[in-house]
């Protein structure tokens, strides 16, 4: 199946992905499909069949999710992401049937999106590992500033960032940024000097929306 009205921008942290879907549904009177936008799925999830994503619902004491390996925290990552790609793959017809283009930041991989997506209805936004990993908690969302909480309130809290820090770096890699890179569709790079207008003329520019 092939989403023609769907444009979907995928990427690293940081990149300004969840900015861009949120401007381009505003411009152009589209679906808007932001971070976590699976979150919407209609139907309670079976543990079994999602347990990537049911770790956070079901979890007892959050401080656990800080206290994990950076390769627990990897592993998780990657299976909770094929997870999403599921509900989202789930949803998105219904959305599309509505004849309005849905913009959508996707966790879906850059192999599926070749098969359901056009090329210029894929964009590809990337941030230095680096920025992605030391602005982290520079967000405001009230997720990231949780987190930023739970790990002020561990017994040793520089021993706790440390360790988180090492997290993210594990899924803000140089290696995963060159696999976006390298991946086949349109990328913009982050550029502090570029405005939010100015990237998302960049955006409409690739899908075909000016």
């Amino acid at each position: 199946m092939q989403f023609d009205n769907a444009y979907f921008i995928t990427g690293t942290a940081y990149a300004g992905k969840s900015t861009m879907v949120k401007l381009l549904a505003e411009r152009h009177g589209g679906i808007l499909c932001g971070e976590n936008w699976h979150d919407l799925y209609p139907e309670p999830l079976d543990a079994k069949e999602f347990p990537g994503l049911c770790y956070t619902r079901d979890l007892k004491d959050w401080h656990d999710f800080i206290r994990r390996t950076p390769e627990a925290y990897e592993t998780w990552i990657d299976e909770t992401a094929k997870e999403c790609e599921i509900l989202e793959l789930r949803m998105l017809p219904e959305l599309c049937a509505q004849g309005r283009p849905v913009f959508v930041d996707t966790n879906i991989s850059v192999e599926t999106l070749k098969r359901i997506a056009a090329p210029d209805h894929v964009l590809i936004m990337l941030a230095d590992p680096d920025v992605s990993v030391r602005r982290f908690f520079e967000r405001p969302d009230a997720e990231k500033q949780f987190l930023y909480r739970l790990i002020l309130e561990e017994p040793d809290p520089d021993a706790a960032m440390e360790n988180f820090r090492k997290c993210l770096l594990r899924i803000n890699s140089r290696e995963r940024y060159d696999r976006l890179l390298s991946a086949g569709f349109p990328v913009i790079l982050r550029d502090e000097t570029r405005t939010a207008e100015e990237t998302l003329a960049l955006a409409e520019r690739i899908f075909g929306l000016n």
